[in-house]
């Protein structure tokens, strides 16, 4: 399989759009968003803002007052409700509920066979997307937290959901498990081609993963939209891990080395993280404003490989004694912006302006899975309030 295919498909849905409100206890819930009908969508925000309850109530578990449809399918509104068991969904918990009495055989089989039988195709590809071919004949006591996840994604997938739910899956899980499940969620992101509405309130991994986002505050949406530009209007980018990702394309490898040439807007970027295999790809790559420098010169050799030209957007004065200036590197659309984070001192000295070019100098970067024939200029639009969305790409 390349990661030009999506073959994982059920019966896509062409949209996704919530309006829900009521009380729960004393908590007032009331969120209205849209989301796309393929990729992944994350519900962010802090404990307690609402994210699991929506998620909940998306699934039928939580009864609130509004309405759920999936693509032409209404499962809520103001005259019917369809019960959770006729939902056809995936569901996947903080905790991987596997049953502890059969095989990870049986357990991934499990939903299938509810829902129409095993199909051999879509479980053979399941199972060498996730890699677990080596586990399917234990028990789930004998697998880590990442290998339960994993097997607990399979199943909910081959269920055959129009719709996948995932409830904060990694926090469960410590850092070295994180890191052995992630790139399997951005190979899932690459290969599947129905909704995930995806819950965290680890903003580095929803960059990771996610194309749109929906920014709940209070039991509100704050923002929603495509995920960069949604960060930035919701305020999210002005903290000390502010950062940017943008996607590129694998232009060539160098197996000597082991860097990956990716070309970003026309202009080359060298990075580790890649293998022979991905060229041709579209990789997402997530740019700290901290590892940024800003030069009105061509820099000299230096151990640095990046410098991109760039436009600056704005500057801003965060702290006492930092800016945060915002650049569109040459060649990339409106709203594709990289950020660098500076000294009000070097603000001043430099006295940079909007519409100067400037080269801006990246120390590092990271690399991450984006679906195929994504560039990064789309979806560059964003709404803030309780009724809007993103649109979807062609």
């Amino acid at each position: 399989m390349t990661g030009r295919e999506r073959p994982i498909a059920a019966d896509t849905p062409r949209d996704v759009s919530v309006a829900l409100s009521g009380r729960l206890g004393a908590f007032a819930l009331d969120v209205a968003f849209e989301a796309r009908a393929q990729g992944v969508t994350a519900l962010f925000g802090p404990s307690g803002s609402g994210k699991t309850s929506v998620l909940r109530a998306v699934a039928g578990l939580q009864r609130l007052d509004g309405r759920v449809r999936i693509g032409g399918e209404t499962w809520q509104d103001g005259t019917r409700f369809v019960p959770p068991h006729r939902r056809a969904l995936g569901y996947v918990f903080q905790e991987a509920s596997l049953f502890p009495h059969i095989s990870v055989s049986a357990n991934i089989d499990y939903g299938a066979k509810r829902t129409g039988g095993v199909d051999p195709a879509a479980r053979s590809e399941i199972v060498d997307l996730l890699g677990i071919e080596p586990l399917l004949p234990r028990a789930p006591a004998r697998l880590s937290g990442g290998e339960r996840q994993r097997v607990a994604l399979a199943r909910a997938i081959l269920s055959r959901p129009r719709i996948l739910l995932m409830d904060e899956p990694l926090s469960a899980l410590g850092a070295e498990a994180k890191n052995e499940i992630l790139p399997y969620l951005e190979r899932l992101h690459a290969s599947l081609s129905i909704p995930i509405l995806y819950v965290s309130h680890d903003l580095a991994e929803v960059e990771r993963l996610a194309d749109g986002i929906v920014v709940l505050r209070n039991g509100r949406v704050a923002a929603a939209g495509a995920l960069e530009p949604t960060l930035r209007a919701a305020g999210l980018r002005q903290g000390r891990g502010a950062a940017a990702v943008l996607t590129a394309r694998v232009a060539a490898f160098d197996v000597g080395d082991a860097l990956a040439e990716i070309d970003l807007f026309g202009q080359p970027l060298f990075v580790a993280g890649s293998s022979p295999g991905d060229v041709g790809a579209a990789r997402r790559v997530r740019i700290e404003a901290s590892d940024v420098s800003l030069s009105r010169q061509a820099p000299a050799p230096s151990t640095i490989l990046n410098a991109l030209r760039a436009e600056i957007v704005r500057v801003e004065e965060t702290t006492a004694a930092e800016a945060l200036v915002t650049l569109r590197p040459l060649g990339a659309p409106d709203g594709a912006t990289i950020l660098a984070r500076i000294t009000r001192r070097s603000a001043r000295r430099f006295a940079f302006q909007p519409g100067e070019r400037v080269f801006a100098q990246v120390k590092t970067m990271s690399l991450a899975t984006q679906r195929a024939g994504e560039t990064g200029a789309k979806d560059l639009g964003v709404a803030t309030g309780p009724d809007l969305g993103y649109p979807s790409s062609p």
